[in-house]
């Protein structure tokens, strides 16, 4: 089982959703409104944070609980349909779940999802 953590740019969100429901056996996903900063002034940049000027922006989270051979194809549709060649894109973070279990039914791994 696969955990795949998608934090992305709010306006992309409804792109990245309808092209997730498009693919076959898609198990469906989470959205968590976040805040944050990247690496700053980009790759190999640096930010010197001071009191004066912290500063967020608001990012989403879409996390897709999935089998393993759905994972690859899933992370892929995020990224293209999420890709706009701009700083914060935005990332796709892909984890190994020790243990799944549906609380109504009791169901674990593969068939909890």
């Amino acid at each position: 089982m696969k955990e795949i953590k998608a934090i992305l740019q709010p306006h992309i969100v409804t792109k990245v959703v309808r092209a997730l429901h498009a693919l076959p056996h898609f198990p469906g996903l989470t959205l968590s409104d976040a805040r944050g900063q990247g690496r700053g002034r980009g790759a190999g940049g640096s930010f010197k944070l001071t009191e004066d000027d912290i500063d967020y922006h608001r990012k989403v989270i879409l996390e897709v609980v999935c089998n393993d051979d759905l994972a690859a194809g899933i992370a892929e549709t995020i990224r293209q349909s999420a890709h706009t060649g701009n700083k914060s894109d935005g990332i796709i973070l892909v984890s190994e779940l020790c243990e799944v279990i549906r609380i109504r039914t009791g169901e674990k791994q593969d068939q909890a999802v």
